[in-house]
This record gives structure tokens, sequence and C-alpha cells, in this order.
């Protein structure tokens, strides 16, 4: 049987926490932050939970 192996990306997005939720990070941070204001700026640093409906295929590719 060959080793499982985790999909790579995902392991970079994601984290699995203690409680078994997942966290991911938030979009829209990357370019063009001139016109979006310090609140929403600051409000997207924090980490988010994923919907879990995507939590089994985010588990799966993450071999969890």
């Amino acid at each position: 049987m060959p080793k499982m192996k985790s999909v790579k990306s995902a392991t970079k997005r994601f984290k699995l926490k203690k409680g078994g939720s997942i966290k991911r990070g938030s979009a829209f941070r990357s370019h063009i932050l001139t016109k979006m204001s310090s609140k929403r700026k600051r409000n997207l640093r924090n980490p988010q939970a994923i919907h879990e409906a995507d939590a089994a295929s985010v588990k799966k590719m993450l071999c969890k």
C-alpha cells in the first residue's frame, strides 16, 4: 500500500485546532489596500474558521 500524502497547498493554508475545527487565513489581504478602511483590514487580520460543509474535504486533503 503506498504512503498517504497530504496536499501540500492545503498544509500551508489550513491548521487543525485542538477541538477539531480548522482555521484559515482571510482573503483580500494582498494588494490595493489603500481603498479599504482600517477597521476592515484589522478584522481581516484575524484567523477564520472554515465552514462545516468544507471540513470533510479539507481533513481529507490534510490526511486527518
